[in-house]
């Protein structure tokens, strides 16, 4: 498949009209290239092809932006009042969803998933973030405090914006990990600078042009494209952001916190996963398989809480290993830009061969390759789903965050039904994990004995703005969504008063 025709399968003109524009970044009131004059492709995963051409941002661009971004907070986006912002914030989210169709074929393109879930998944929950942090900008509220010292005090806290935000955002989810970061800056009266992945930064570049649209005061959003080396690098050191969100992976998070920690920025890292999923031998396994399946193979399994280490009652273990295959061999592998795709292509080369080094690695390790194993096609990033079974702690394939379709699987008795919240446990990651029984109450005494920020009931993969997001141990520090996030773009004044 050529590029040609991957643009050739855009049914809106709108995706079609803004991929193929020239591409400028948004600092301040100005859509501006790179002051190097230097420039990135943007690849087309599904083909290989060039795509767009974005600015190389670096440091004199990130500098430019944090000087736009100061004057919006000093100035006219100070003097908003919460109801006045939290109206925006809803215009922003009502045109996300109005131009829905147009924003799923953008992230297809771009990222190489499946337009249909681009739609209900990557637009809709973005949109459903900014709603709900609407909400939320007329409530950040502190409270008064009944002091213990004797005396006559009157004494309060308010919240207030922590500043200056540095949004760094990851290649796999743009939209969705965007707003999660945007939406409560807005709604808390911050700033932001938002550094997309150097892969994937078209559709943040169109919701700079949405934000302009309906109306946010210039330097409230601004964009810079770049390398993460170079711009990435250059916002977390910069002395004039107050804070930085980021996500990614968790080398890259533990040199944005180094980084920061020169100006004791305030940091917020969603970082990476390797989400258990434990399957007791009563489960009901006409619900479990898909889910199983779905945990592992949705999106390619780029996703940061993606169920990639399976264990399984030996008294269910291969009927479940089927299932998931044969769940598998429905997908519809192809270009996310047609409708009947299911399965897309990994973002890039670079993480092909990544993620078939890790299979490879698997197989030498003595997992046994149940199914997949094997890229697809001379043209584009793909790859077959796969199932590693009889995995054990030690090999790479289960330790490591692999970020691929791969599956590592492996069974349990009843002699380590007490210890399978140990083996669940047994990682550097603690993002999310999935318990699969009828047993509510092994549910609920594993839930809480499982070390992750996110525990799932019977399904995999449930997000919501409400539900706060984000992981134990290595996979990062502090959360976002819900009223967690409010938090964590604010800061508390004590304030006491004599009387």
């Amino acid at each position: 498949m050529t590029l040609t025709s991957s643009l050739s399968l855009l049914k809106t003109e709108g995706a079609r009209r803004f991929i193929t524009q020239r591409h400028r970044m948004r600092i301040g009131a100005e859509w501006t290239g790179a002051v190097s004059g230097k420039s990135l492709d943007v690849t087309d995963p599904a083909t290989g092809q060039l795509l767009a051409r974005v600015p190389a941002g670096d440091e004199a661009d990130v500098d430019r932006a944090v000087r736009a971004a100061r004057d919006a907070l000093e100035g006219p986006w100070s003097k908003m009042t919460g109801l006045e912002r939290g109206k925006l914030i809803t215009r922003f989210a009502l045109r996300l969803e109005e131009l829905a169709d147009e924003l799923a074929e953008i992230e297809a393109i771009d990222c190489g998933k499946p337009v249909g879930y681009a739609k209900q998944i990557d637009v809709g929950l973005s949109a459903n973030t900014y709603h709900y942090m609407a909400g939320w900008a007329s409530k950040v509220n502190g409270e008064t405090v009944n002091v213990s010292t004797p005396g006559d005090f009157l004494a309060y806290t308010t919240r207030e914006p922590v500043g200056v935000v540095a949004q760094i955002v990851p290649w796999n989810f743009p939209l969705v990990l965007t707003a999660y970061k945007l939406a409560p800056a807005l709604a808390t009266g911050c700033v932001a600078i938002i550094k997309p992945a150097e892969m994937t930064p078209l559709s943040t570049l169109r919701l700079a042009q949405i934000a302009e649209e309906v109306g946010f005061p210039p330097g409230v959003v601004n964009v810079v494209t770049g390398l993460g080396a170079k711009a990435g690098a250059a916002l977390a050191e910069h002395p004039g952001v107050d804070k930085v969100a980021f996500t990614g992976s968790t080398g890259v998070g533990k040199m944005v916190a180094r980084s920061a920690i020169e100006s004791v920025k305030r940091i917020t890292l969603e970082l990476g996963g390797k989400s258990p999923m434990v399957v007791l031998p009563d489960a009901d396994l006409s619900k479990a398989i898909p889910g199983l399946a779905s945990a592992i193979f949705f999106h390619q399994g780029q996703v940061c809480t993606a169920g990639s280490r399976l264990f399984v009652h030996k008294s269910i273990y291969n009927e479940v290993l089927d299932g998931i295959a044969a769940e598998a061999g429905k997908l519809k592998v192809g270009n996310g830009l047609n409708a009947e795709t299911t399965m897309g292509p990994l973002v890039s080369s670079l993480q092909l061969e990544r993620v078939m080094g890790y299979v490879e690695q698997g197989r030498k390790a003595g997992a046994d390759v149940v199914i997949g194993g094997s890229t697809i096609g001379s043209e584009g990033y793909f790859m077959q789903p796969t199932i590693l079974a009889n995995t054990t702690p030690d090999m790479s394939v289960v330790r490591e965050e692999i970020f691929g379709p791969v599956l590592c699987a492996a069974s349990f008795g009843d002699e380590d039904l007490d210890r399978v919240a140990a083996q669940a446990n047994d990682s550097s990651f603690g993002l999310s994990a999935s318990i699969w029984t009828n047993n509510l109450s092994a549910a609920h005494k594993l839930a809480k004995s499982i070390q992750a920020g996110s525990v799932w009931i019977n399904m995999h993969h449930f997000f919501d703005p409400g539900m706060p997001f984000g992981g134990y141990k290595q996979s990062g520090w502090g959360r976002e969504q819900g009223e967690e996030a409010i938090r964590a773009f604010t800061e508390v004044k004590s304030v006491v008063a004599a009387l």
